[in-house]
């Protein structure tokens, strides 16, 4: 399982073409489009819960000391 750093930096944009909080399109634009504006404000508090590159639902785990989440396809973020 290969891990790659996690999506987005401290404005919660992604580096891909899908949102990773609602899982719907331009959610790597910037900056944000009005639509997704809440998005990124939550991606600062919690982790995405959709792959930003391919639109899948990732497996997420929260623990005291940070969050992963896993795509099926793309592998492990870990924050």
């Amino acid at each position: 399982m290969k891990t790659v750093p996690a999506a987005g930096g401290a404005n919660g944009l992604s580096n891909g073409p899908f949102c990773g909080h609602c899982g719907g399109p331009d959610g790597g634009g910037l900056p944000a489009s009005d639509e997704h504006q809440r998005c990124v404000e939550l991606l600062t508090l919690e982790p995405p819960r959709y792959c930003a590159h391919c639109r899948r639902r990732m497996k997420v785990q929260v623990t005291p000391a940070g969050w992963s989440a896993e795509c099926s396809r793309h592998g492990v973020l870990i924050r």
